[in-house]
């Protein structure tokens, strides 16, 4: 959460040629409900569920940069989709994700104590990630350019 995934997915995209698929965006179209509203209305574990489903369907029909939500690969089936491609972690620290998620509008993770709920996401979700990643991009400091640069030279 505030890595700058969307961002640096459509840096990528455009810089390669290709199409820049997220599958937020996918939950967003097929149900025609916002992520924070279906959180609300329907629960995380029906959002998981939709989520394990794009996710699988982006893989399978999708060639270009996909933009994964961030609790994506906390399903097992969704980790073992991933073996064997490319994966990038964009890491990033506690200070700047709380500059960049603000008050966490929007995000329904976030409700209460927004540095808090970072925190303890950040410590429950970084070890999943980076047992997923083929690379590490630490995103702290930098502007998504920098970081779709050194994307784009791992990568080559």
């Amino acid at each position: 959460m505030g890595a700058g995934k969307t961002t640096v997915a459509g840096l990528l995209g455009e810089a390669w040629g290709v199409p820049v698929r997220d599958t937020d965006a996918d939950i967003e179209a097929s149900t025609g409900r916002e992520i924070a509203d279906i959180f609300v209305e329907s629960g995380e574990d029906h959002f998981r569920d939709l989520e394990a489903a794009a996710v699988a369907a982006a893989i399978a029909e999708h060639e270009g940069v996909l933009a994964l939500g961030g609790g994506a690969v906390l399903r097992p089936e969704t980790r073992e989709l991933l073996a064997g491609v490319p994966v990038v972690f964009l890491r990033v620290g506690l200070s700047d994700a709380v500059k960049r998620v603000g008050l966490g509008v929007g995000r329904p993770l976030l409700l209460g104590n927004v540095r808090a709920r970072i925190k303890a996401l950040l410590d429950e979700r970084t070890p999943v990630y980076e047992s997923v990643a083929t690379h590490v991009v630490d995103t702290d400091g930098r502007l998504p350019l920098e970081v779709a640069a050194e994307i784009q030279e791992l990568l080559r």
